[in-house]
């Protein structure tokens, strides 16, 4: 017999109306009813939500992509599924199922990016968070086929952070062509994406050379498996120094999870001869500026990793669950989601932040 619940008609949540309206925390917010749900949509109550710089980036209006307005934010969320559409044909998922919404809300599963494995890319997609209203509220509304089951052994907090940051860098991870006993650099590794890419570099049997500044995010990286550490701030010349830290020779990848320029053009001049760079951390406005004489004659090869397909979400997540990645955060409730923003602008934030949004 399938569960039953009491959805409310009203929730909390937090809304952004145009470009230069202030955040506003709303507590009598219209639920979507499961009569009002179309096929192939479901409702889940969420228990918690991590909060991502693309969040920051959307409440601002600062890409070349802009959020649809008004807006509630998020694409981290963790909950439970407490309805589903009327004719939803052979659902994945059935009421009372643990599962994560995530960055990429929805695609058509059947355009030649889908079918390629870059549903992520899908020209029909939506996006939690951006185009469709995300998690930063109690009830969200997503796509049966797009939700993301969490595995039993996952906390939900944890698993919340996994469904972006750690999504987003274990697929980058996954194409840098690297190899058992290989160097990766990470650029942005005290970071919410870069201290779950130490990790999962770490569970793949790479060398891994953090880069970041600051005596708590060395511990941090330290203690996760970095075994090199390079302060950006402290260092005279970062290039050299990464250099000096992976055999001489520079590392085999870079997996920039920084959000600034400079760390790019720094990857290509420190990656050793044959290197790749893998592009992830996304500045507002910059341009991607390599020498191309030694872009080519060092044969470095320079991809673009966005987020991750429903596949690379599950594997990311399963390696979580066996306990070989464990996601450093602080919990807050949805009330602190403005000062959490300010924290994030100012580089303050040491892993992630989660809110609870369940109260």
């Amino acid at each position: 017999m399938s569960p039953q619940f009491e959805i409310p008609k009203t929730q909390k949540a937090a809304i952004v109306e145009g470009p230069d309206s202030p955040l506003k925390i709303v507590p009598d917010h219209p639920v979507r009813q499961p009569k009002d749900l179309a096929p192939g949509e479901c409702l889940v109550r969420l228990e918690c939500t991590g909060v991502c710089h693309t969040d920051l980036h959307a409440r601002k209006g600062d890409w070349p992509l802009k959020a649809k307005l008004p807006l509630i934010g998020g694409h981290e969320g963790v909950g439970t599924v407490v309805a589903i559409g009327e004719h939803t044909q052979s659902p994945p998922v059935k009421l009372g199922d643990r599962v994560g919404i995530k960055w990429l809300a929805y695609s058509c599963l059947d355009c030649e990016l889908c079918r390629k494995g870059l549903e992520q890319s899908c020209p029909n997609q939506q996006l939690s968070g951006f185009t469709t209203d995300g998690t930063f509220q109690q009830y969200v509304v997503s796509w049966t086929s797009h939700v993301t089951p969490i595995p039993d052994a996952l906390d939900s907090y944890e698993a919340a952070s996994i469904l972006c940051a750690g999504v987003t860098v274990y697929r980058a991870l996954k194409y840098s062509h690297t190899h058992i006993g290989d160097w990766v650099a990470i650029p942005g590794a005290g970071g919410g994406l870069g201290h779950l890419a130490v990790q999962y570099a770490t569970a793949m049997g790479l060398r891994v050379l953090a880069v970041d500044t600051g005596a708590e995010k060395r511990e941090l990286v330290k203690k996760l498996g970095a075994e090199a550490w390079v302060d950006f701030r402290e260092s005279k010349d970062i290039v050299a120094d990464i250099r000096a830290a992976t055999d001489g020779q520079g590392p085999h990848a870079a997996i920039v999870t920084a959000a600034n320029s400079s760390a790019y053009a720094q990857a290509v001049d420190y990656l050793r001869l044959g290197g790749n760079l893998m592009v992830v951390g996304l500045p507002a406005h910059a341009s991607l500026s390599a020498d191309i004489f030694f872009t080519v004659t060092k044969s470095i090869s320079i991809y673009g990793s966005y987020v991750g397909n429903r596949q690379d979400a599950r594997e990311a997540l399963d390696i979580a669950a066996r306990g070989k990645v464990k996601c450093y955060y602080e919990t807050r409730n949805l009330d602190s989601l403005l000062e959490t923003y300010e924290s994030l602008e100012k580089g303050e934030i040491v892993g992630r932040i989660v809110l609870k949004i369940r109260e």
